[in-house]
């Protein structure tokens, strides 16, 4: 996933200021005797706000890790099944996870592609599926009734065990692709992003695009896609996220009927370790575009890495809470070199990309690039100061009940959690975590990880003469 875009930020006051001055007629006075009771009362509401849901885990009959989140609030299910099938397990064809995971919701068992959409639009089913570097997955969103449900996991479990892989329906999705690819091409933010993580991850298999290129995807055979299917979309090789208005029994029940077919298989091999960078790089690409975009980075973490919750709440305040990050106050207020800046980890299995990202006047490059350096440079000297922290906390933690308010957030939750086999009480213990980072913690992280001297930097826009 590159992410460019700016955060909707929520503040959230707690402990709000009492009135100034005397209470005026009217207004209730509270006893001091009752203040104490009052406290607790308002501390048993505010607790199962910032709790995590409780998570149920097992395995299906043949190998596949489930995790469940019972919410019978709403006659709602959603279910993800996610496989170790992302682009990494397809360097050698690139584009071919994307799209072997595309012909899933075409033609099915005894269903043509059309049938199948009609099928699950006549019970307001909702499917998402896709592919990435790491993971491949397939899901649907159901009502409860029973009628709705049958349908949409039926329909589910042929998606997964009876693909056609329909020559009609391959030689359309390929022609698409290529569309995408040709398009890209002309994006100079895509442009940009295919050249850094080509730089940045070199010989590992993090470097194969997920959408592949044009010469792989022409080449693409149906049997290229059969063979990846029977490989990857295995028990072993599977989660299956759950959540919504059902039980734990029932939800053993849909689990097994949806991944009950599939052979059991074998995990996919671990992936190789990400390697440090050794020096610096810099490439410069000719694009007409009236801005020039720019990406600087290098591998920051992976899930699961013992500095995760140190670098999140350090990137928060450097460049990853929008336009009251560190990063937009010097380049946007201070300078007026670009509307807006940023900066993130995307951790996965292994190390993923660090990257900073701003747009800006071609004239303006080398400033821009200079200030983006001095500024990692300095956070990674001094660190936030005190009051900088404490905002960030404020907001992550603040923010934290929005982000369990749905099923579908939920179940997203769930899916990482399942895949890169965090702990169930990941949820929470979230904002424990984010509240115990300090100062010297994040100084101490940012140093061990990041090497200002040593980033991938990609420059794509005019060339200033």
């Amino acid at each position: 996933m590159a992410i460019n875009q700016q955060r909707k930020e929520i503040m959230l006051k707690s402990n709000p200021q009492p009135p100034v001055g005397p209470l005026k007629s009217g207004h209730l006075r509270l006893k001091a005797d009752l203040r104490p009771v009052l406290m607790l009362i308002l501390l048993f509401i505010a607790m199962p706000l910032t709790a995590g849901p409780v998570i149920q885990s097992w395995q299906t009959s043949n190998g596949a890790k489930v995790l469940f989140v019972p919410a019978p609030e709403i006659p709602m299910l959603d279910v993800r099944i996610v496989f170790d099938a992302g682009s990494a397990r397809s360097v050698d064809k690139a584009g071919l996870a994307s799209l072997t995971n595309a012909m899933l919701s075409e033609s099915v068992g005894e269903w043509s592609a059309d049938q199948v959409a009609e099928r699950l639009e006549s019970v307001g089913a909702n499917l998402s599926s896709g592919a990435r570097r790491d993971m491949a997955w397939l899901g649907v969103r159901s009502l409860t009734e029973a009628h709705a449900l049958s349908v949409a996991l039926e329909t589910l479990t042929a998606m997964l065990a009876e693909p056609q892989f329909a020559k009609g329906d391959m030689e359309r999705l390929r022609k698409m692709m290529l569309v995408g690819l040709s398009r890209s091409e002309q994006s100079p933010g895509s442009v940009a992003a295919k050249a850094f993580s080509k730089r940045l991850f070199g010989d590992h298999p993090y470097a194969s695009d997920p959408n592949g290129t044009v010469a792989s995807i022409e080449a693409m055979s149906r049997d290229d896609l059969v063979m990846f299917h029977d490989q990857y979309y295995v028990g072993n090789n599977a989660t299956i996220a759950i959540t919504g208005a059902i039980d734990r029994q029932q939800a053993e029940k849909i689990a097994e009927q949806v991944i009950g077919q599939l052979p059991a298989g074998q995990a996919a091999v671990k992936l190789p370790t990400v390697a440090k960078l050794d020096t610096a790089y810099e490439q410069r690409i000719e694009f007409p575009s009236s801005q020039s975009h720019i990406l600087l980075g290098q591998p920051g973490m992976k899930r699961g890495d013992p500095d995760y919750f140190v670098l999140y709440v350090g990137n928060h305040i450097l460049g990853g809470s929008g336009l009251v990050s560190i990063l937009s106050d010097e380049v946007r207020e201070k300078r007026g070199l670009s509307y807006s800046t940023y900066s993130y980890f995307a951790p996965m299995r292994q190390y993923g990309q660090f990257q900073m990202g701003l747009q800006t006047k071609t004239s303006q490059v080398d400033e821009a690039l200079k200030v983006l350096r001095d500024t990692l440079q300095r956070y990674i000297d001094n660190g936030p100061t005190a009051a900088q922290l404490t905002a960030a906390k404020e907001n992550i933690t603040g923010g934290f009940p929005l982000r369990i308010a749905s099923n579908s957030k939920i179940v997203e939750y769930l899916t990482m959690i399942g895949f890169y086999g965090l702990p169930l009480d990941y949820l929470d213990r979230f904002n424990s975590r984010v509240e115990a980072v300090s100062v010297t913690d994040i100084k101490e992280a940012f140093a061990r990880r990041l090497n200002p001297q040593k980033l991938v930097t990609v420059v794509v826009g005019q060339q200033a003469e």
